[in-house]
C-alpha cells in the first residue's frame, strides 16, 4: 500500500507543473500593429483596451498584447510577419490601409481586425461589408468620404478663401488617390483653386510649408493620413509660424493648434476594434462579423487659434460644433 501510494504521489507531482504550464500558455496573445508611436495615441490605446474589457479581457490578466510600432511604412510587412511567426491569436491593425494590407499579406489564417479610412471593399480587404469572408473584418472610419464635407466647412469658416494648399502622403497611394478625386471634384463645385503638395517625410513637410510661407495660400487642407497625425506638432508649429488656417480630419491636430477638424470619433473606433478583437478571442469568426461603419462624426474648432489668426468664427459653425477649444 505504501509503495502504491508513493507512486501515485510521484505521478500527481509530475502532473502539477505540466498543468501550470498549460494554464500559462493558454493566455491568448493579441498582435497590435501600428504606424505611430505609442505616446501619440495614448487615449486611443486606452479605448482599445476598454473594448477588450467590454468582452471580458484585461491586458496583463487574461490576455497579452504584443505591440509592434513601425517608424516607416516599409517596416510594416516585416513587423506583421513577426506577429505571424509568434502565432498570435488575432492581429489588430491601426493607422490605416497600409497596416491592414501588411497584415493581410502576412497571413490568410490568423484573424485580423482593422480600422481604415478607405473603403475596405474597394481596396480588396474584404469582399463585402455585411459578409467580409476570409480572415479580416473591422471598422471603416469613413474618413475619406468626408473630404468634400471638410472642404465645405473650410469655405464656411473662410468665405473669402480662393486658394487652398492640399497636403497628401504619396506613400499611402490608395488613400491619396481617393482624397485627390474627392477634393478636386469638390473644389470645382466651389470654384476654389487648389494646389497639391506631396509629403511623406518630415523634411517634405518642412519643404511644403516653406512654399506656403512664400506663396501664402488662404488655407492648408491636410489629407486624412496616420502619418500626419503622428506629425501634428510639426504641422501646427509651421501653420502657426506662417499664420495659416489649417483644417484636417483629426481632432488631435486641432487640439494642438489646427484651426478646425471634421471627422470620425477616432477614440470610439478603437473601442469598437477592441470589442471585435475580444469577440474573436471568444470564438467569433471574422467572416461573420460585419464591417462597422462609423456613425459618430465630430466638428472641432480651436477658438484660440482662430483669435490668433484673426478669424471670426461664423455663428452657424459655432452652433454645430461638437467642441470648441478655448
Amino acid at each position: 500500500m505504501k509503495r502504491r501510494a508513493f507512486i501515485t504521489l510521484i505521478g500527481s507531482g509530475a502532473v502539477w507543473p505540466l498543468a501550470a504550464h498549460a494554464q500559462q500558455t493558454a493566455i491568448p496573445v493579441i498582435g497590435f500593429l501600428e504606424i505611430r508611436s505609442p505616446e501619440t495615441i495614448v487615449e486611443r490605446l486606452r479605448a482599445f483596451r476598454q473594448g477588450l474589457r467590454e468582452t471580458g479581457y484585461v491586458e496583463g490578466e487574461n490576455v497579452t498584447i504584443d505591440y509592434r510600432w513601425a517608424e516607416q511604412l516599409e517596416q510594416l510587412p516585416e513587423l506583421a510577419g513577426q506577429l505571424v511567426r509568434r502565432q498570435v491569436a488575432v492581429i489588430a491593425t491601426a493607422g490605416g490601409f497600409a497596416t491592414a494590407l501588411a497584415a493581410k499579406g502576412a497571413t490568410a489564417t490568423i484573424p485580423i481586425v482593422f480600422s481604415v479610412s478607405e473603403d475596405p471593399v474597394k481596396f480588396g480587404l474584404v469582399t463585402s461589408l455585411a459578409r467580409p469572408s476570409g480572415n479580416l473584418t473591422g471598422v471603416n472610419l469613413m474618413g475619406l468620404e468626408l473630404t468634400a464635407k471638410r472642404l465645405e466647412l473650410l469655405r464656411e469658416m473662410l468665405p473669402g478663401a480662393a486658394r487652398v494648399a492640399v497636403l497628401v502622403n504619396p506613400a499611402n497611394a490608395a488613400n491619396t488617390q481617393t482624397t485627390l478625386h474627392e477634393i478636386e471634384a469638390a473644389s470645382r463645385a466651389m470654384a476654389l483653386q487648389i494646389q497639391i503638395f506631396n509629403a511623406s517625410t518630415s523634411r517634405e513637410i518642412d519643404a511644403a510649408f516653406a512654399v506656403f510661407g512664400r506663396d501664402r495660400p488662404d488655407a492648408v487642407f491636410v489629407g486624412q493620413d496616420a502619418f500626419y497625425n503622428g506629425r501634428r506638432l510639426q504641422l501646427t508649429n509651421w501653420a502657426s509660424r506662417h499664420a495659416l488656417p489649417m483644417t484636417s480630419g483629426s481632432r488631435d491636430i486641432c487640439e494642438v493648434g489646427g484651426l478646425m477638424s471634421y471627422g470620425t470619433n477616432i477614440v470610439d473606433t478603437y473601442r469598437q476594434e477592441g470589442v471585435y478583437t475580444g469577440r474573436i478571442l471568444k470564438g467569433a469568426k471574422p467572416a461573420d462579423l460585419p464591417v462597422v461603419q462609423s456613425a459618430k462624426f465630430e466638428l472641432v474648432i480651436n477658438a484660440q487659434t482662430a483669435r490668433m489668426l484673426g478669424v471670426d468664427i461664423p455663428a452657424t459653425l459655432l452652433g454645430r460644433a461638437d467642441e470648441v477649444i478655448e
